[in-house]
């Protein structure tokens, strides 16, 4: 149930996530000289801004395609598991866009995270929250249950509360200074089936080619009324969570 990561897939139907991450970028606040480390950076398009504003910045991201592709834009980037990362005391800030959602034990993560702050450091985060993509996992869903195909034991993707991901702030030693729980209803230019295409796979594993499209294809069709609007333009049901925790 891991999620599989095509780099030409994600820059074609998801290039508005790192464009959408401008502002969680603006309370990051990154200052010249600061060490901060991207966590979960794709291919890097956050990560070039954030060197741009004259930041030490080094991304971390174990697929290897999206690692690559941050790598030919001259960034530095560890290829590592960010549930197994260990770096102590080493950043001023470590920074996250859309990324925490992705982790299957988000807790391992954060107390990474808190271990490799300095004192003083923050933690910096924008990612799916409570009632995120319903619909488009609802149809997920409901596409594997008509066609008798085995549906995840576990949801695959994680949208804590606000409180929740409090708490586990919190737990890892970590003073939470904002924490916004918002709609963002966010157009998509090259449709939906682009956007299952790239995100799907983790409740499709081990199905074949055949029955993965046969899941889309009808995720599709009954998500046409619910998210397709009458001139024609996709909307995501995004929930985000954007939050700033400090080190004491």
């Amino acid at each position: 149930m891991t999620q599989q990561w095509k780099c030409t897939d994600y820059q074609t139907y998801a290039d508005f996530v790192p464009a959408l991450g401008v502002d969680v970028l603006g309370l990051l606040n990154p200052q010249t000289g600061e060490k901060i480390l991207d966590l979960g950076c794709g291919d890097g398009a956050l990560t070039s801004k954030i060197l741009a504003l004259g930041a030490d910045v080094v991304g971390l991201d174990a697929a290897d395609e999206l690692a690559t592709a941050a790598e030919k834009r001259g960034l530095s980037i560890l290829r590592l598991d960010a549930h197994g990362f260990s770096m102590p005391c080493t950043f001023d800030a470590v920074f996250s866009n859309a990324a925490m959602h992705w982790m299957h034990s988000p807790e391992k993560v954060i107390a990474n995270v808190a271990a490799s702050l300095k004192p003083g450091g923050r933690f910096v985060a924008e990612q799916g929250g409570f009632g995120n993509v319903a619909a488009l996992s609802t149809a997920i869903l409901a596409a594997l249950d008509a066609m008798n195909l085995p549906l995840p034991e576990k949801f695959p993707w994680d949208f804590p509360t606000p409180e929740q991901q409090t708490q586990r702030l919190e737990n890892a030693g970590l003073r939470v200074d904002v924490m916004q729980l918002f709609y963002r209803p966010t157009p998509l230019p090259k449709g939906i089936k682009g956007w299952l295409q790239t995100f799907i796979s983790p409740f499709v594993d081990g199905a074949s080619e055949k029955d993965r499209e046969n899941v889309i294809h009808h995720a599709v069709r009954w998500l046409t009324p619910i998210l397709k609007d009458a001139s024609g333009q996709w909307m995501a049901d995004y929930v985000r969570l954007r939050y700033r925790a400090t080190k004491p």
